[in-house]
C-alpha cells in the first residue's frame, strides 16, 4: 500500500468557466461566506441546506450581501452552467422558460431551481480569483514585478491570464486551502472568537462538494476520480485522515494530505501547449508573415478536459468541423486579420486579444468570454456571452442568458445570430441549447465604469445583412434556426424588393448589346471596390484552397 501514489489537481473548468473577470463584490468575501454558511446550515429545514433554492439564495443574495438581484441571478446561472444536465434537461428548461407569457410567471419557474449549497459556496469564494488587493500586490503576489514575472508559453504575464493559467489555479487553491475547507464545516465546528481546526471534522458530504474543484488519479493511472473517491477509499484512509468511527475526515489530516499531493493539471493549458499535438488546418496564403500556432490536447482526455489553442493566424482563412473540436474549451489569442469557422458543438471559447477578425462558431455549451479585443465580429449561439476591454466589436448571437458587459468596453455592437450551416441544429440539439429564450438584446452592464449606456448599440436594420458559410457539410438545416426578428426580416424583404425592381429596370432599358457589356463592367468594377473596401476580398481570395476542396478545409 505504500505503494499507491495520489496525483490531485485543481479542475480548469471552474475557472474558465465560473469565474467572471471582475472584481467580485466586496461581500463576497471570507467573511461574508462563512456568515452564510452557517446561515444556510442553521435553516436547513427551510431550504438552504443542502441544497439552495433560487428564492433563499436571492434573500441572502439581497437582503444579506446586499447584491442586486439581477447580479445574484447572474451568480446562480452561472454556476447552474457548470452542473452536469443532460441536453435534454437543458432544452426542456428552455421550452418552460420560453412559454411563460410574463416575467411574473417565469420567476415562478426559477423559484423551483436549486444548486448544492457547498459547492455553490465553493463557487463564490473562487470569484476572488480576479481579485486585486494592493496588500497583496506589495507583497509581490499579485502584482508582477521583473523579478518574479512568470510567462505562459504564450508569451504572456502569468498574472494576467488567471483564468486559464493552470499553474495560478493550483496556487490560489493551496494559498486558500484552509479558508475553501472551513467553508464547509458544521457551525458548531467554528467558534466565533476563534478559527482553530485542529478539532474539527470535515463530513464526507463536504469532501464530496470540494470535488466541484479537485479531482486526481492514482499510479498516474488514466483513470480521473472525484477528489471523494479518492479520499473515502479504503487503502488512502489512513493518508486522508477518514475515520470509519466518526464518518468524517480530520481536518489537519486531510488539508495535509491534499497539500501533499496537490500537482500540476495534467489536462491543462500549459500540457496542451507543451505536449499537444500540433495542428495545421489551412495554407499559409501569400502576404501572411506569421506561422499559426495550434495545438490541441484531446487524445485519451477525459469529456471536458479537452483543450485546443490557437495563437498567432494572421491573414488566413480556417476552417474545422471535427471530433478534434467537439467538447473542447478553445482559447484564440493574438489572430489578427483572419476568418476562423469551429463549426462543431464547443464546450467554452476564449477570444484575447485579437484584431480585424471574424469568428464563426458552433453552439457552445457554457462561456464565449472577449477579452482586449479590437474590431472583431464574432458569430455564436452559446449559453453565455462576456466581454471586458473590448472595442468596436460586433457580436452576432443567439443566447438564452443576458450578454454580459464587464470592464472596459467601447462601441460594442449587438445584432441578432444570422448564419447557419447544415449540422448546426444538431449540434445545438447536443449542447442543449434552444432558439428561445434569446436574449441577444438585452445585455447586462455589470460594472459600475459602464454606465455610460452609449458603450453599446444594436445593430440597425438598414445596416443588416446576412452572412453565409462558405463551406459544404453534411446536414440538414437550410436557414437560420432562430429567423430574425421582425425589423431585420422587413429591412431584408425591402432590400431584395429594391434589387427587383433595379432588375427590371435595366432589363427594360433596351440597352444594345456594348452598352450591356459596358454596364457589366462598371457594375464588376464597382463590386471588386466594394470587396476590398470591406475586407471580403481576402476572405474570398484565402477560400481558394489546393486541390483538396472546400469539403476538407471544413472536415
Amino acid at each position: 500500500m505504500d505503494q499507491l501514489k495520489v496525483n490531485l489537481w485543481v479542475k480548469m473548468e471552474p475557472f474558465i468557466v465560473g469565474a467572471l473577470q471582475i472584481p467580485p463584490p466586496s461581500k463576497l468575501s471570507m467573511h461574508y461566506l462563512r456568515k452564510m454558511a452557517t446561515y444556510v446550515r442553521m435553516r436547513s429545514s427551510e431550504g438552504y441546506y443542502p441544497y439552495l433554492f433560487w428564492p433563499m439564495w436571492r434573500h441572502i443574495a439581497c437582503g444579506k450581501l446586499q447584491l442586486e438581484k439581477d447580479l445574484a441571478w447572474l451568480y446562480f446561472e452561472l454556476f447552474d452552467s457548470l452542473v452536469e444536465r443532460t441536453a435534454e434537461e437543458r432544452l426542456e428548461w428552455a421550452e418552460v422558460i420560453s412559454s411563460c407569457a410574463t416575467e411574473e410567471e417565469a420567476e415562478k419557474h426559477r423559484n423551483k431551481l436549486s444548486v448544492n449549497t457547498l459547492q455553490f459556496l465553493l463557487f463564490l469564494y473562487i470569484q476572488q480569483l480576479n481579485k486585486v488587493s494592493l496588500r497583496t500586490s506589495l507583497a509581490g503576489e499579485e502584482w508582477p514585478n521583473l523579478k518574479s514575472k512568470s510567462y505562459s508559453l504564450t508569451g504572456e504575464s502569468a498574472s494576467q491570464i488567471k483564468n486559464w493559467n493552470d499553474s495560478y489555479h493550483q496556487t490560489f487553491v493551496q494559498n486558500h486551502l484552509q479558508d475553501l475547507l472551513e467553508l464547509l464545516l458544521d457551525p458548531d465546528q467554528l467558534t466565533a472568537s476563534s478559527h482553530s481546526t485542529h478539532s474539527s471534522l470535515v463530513t464526507s458530504e463536504a469532501v464530496r462538494a470540494l470535488s466541484f474543484l479537485i479531482e486526481g488519479c492514482v499510479n498516474k493511472n488514466k483513470t480521473v476520480h472525484p477528489l471523494h473517491e479518492l479520499a473515502l477509499w479504503q487503502p488512502l484512509h489512513a493518508s486522508s485522515g477518514f475515520s470509519k468511527i466518526s464518518k468524517a475526515f480530520c481536518f489537519p489530516k486531510l488539508e495535509s494530505w491534499l497539500r501533499a499531493c496537490l500537482t500540476g493539471n495534467p489536462f491543462g493549458t500549459s500540457t496542451c501547449l507543451k505536449f499537444g499535438k500540433k495542428l495545421a488546418w489551412a495554407q499559409q496564403v501569400e502576404g501572411a508573415t506569421k506561422r499559426a500556432k495550434i495545438a490541441c490536447y484531446t487524445y485519451m482526455v477525459p469529456s471536458g478536459h479537452r483543450i485546443v489553442v490557437m495563437s498567432q493566424v494572421y491573414k488566413q482563412t480556417l476552417a474545422k468541423s471535427s471530433d478534434t473540436l467537439e467538447d473542447s474549451h478553445v482559447k484564440i489569442h493574438r489572430c489578427c486579420e483572419s476568418f476562423i469557422y469551429l463549426l462543431s458543438p464547443l464546450r467554452s471559447v476564449s477570444i484575447e486579444k485579437c484584431r480585424n477578425s471574424t469568428f464563426v462558431l458552433g453552439p457552445v455549451q457554457t462561456v464565449v468570454h472577449l477579452h482586449s479585443c479590437e474590431n472583431v465580429k464574432v458569430i455564436a449561439v452559446c449559453r453565455l456571452l462576456s466581454l471586458s476591454s473590448t472595442t468596436n466589436c460586433t457580436l452576432h448571437v443567439l443566447t438564452p442568458t443576458r450578454p454580459l458587459i464587464l470592464l472596459g468596453n467601447q462601441a460594442i455592437t449587438f445584432a441578432p445570430f444570422h448564419t447557419h450551416y447544415p449540422m448546426l441544429e444538431d449540434h445545438m440539439g447536443r449542447t442543449g441549447l434552444a432558439t428561445v429564450p434569446n436574449y441577444w438584446d438585452n445585455p447586462m452592464l455589470v460594472c459600475k465604469d459602464n454606465c455610460d449606456w452609449k458603450v453599446f448599440r444594436f445593430l440597425p436594420p438598414s445596416e443588416f445583412y446576412p452572412f453565409v458559410v462558405p463551406f459544404e457539410m453534411e446536414g440538414d438545416t437550410t436557414e437560420i434556426p432562430s429567423g430574425l426578428p421582425l425589423a431585420y426580416q422587413k429591412a431584408l424583404s425591402e432590400r431584395e424588393q429594391r434589387i427587383q425592381i433595379w432588375q427590371k429596370t435595366v432589363k427594360e432599358a433596351g440597352l444594345t448589346k456594348d452598352q450591356r457589356k459596358t454596364f457589366q463592367m462598371l457594375v464588376e468594377n464597382k463590386f471588386c471596390e466594394w470587396l476590398v473596401h470591406t475586407g471580403s476580398r481576402q476572405q474570398l481570395d484565402s477560400l481558394v484552397l489546393p486541390a483538396a476542396g472546400s469539403k476538407q478545409a471544413a472536415g
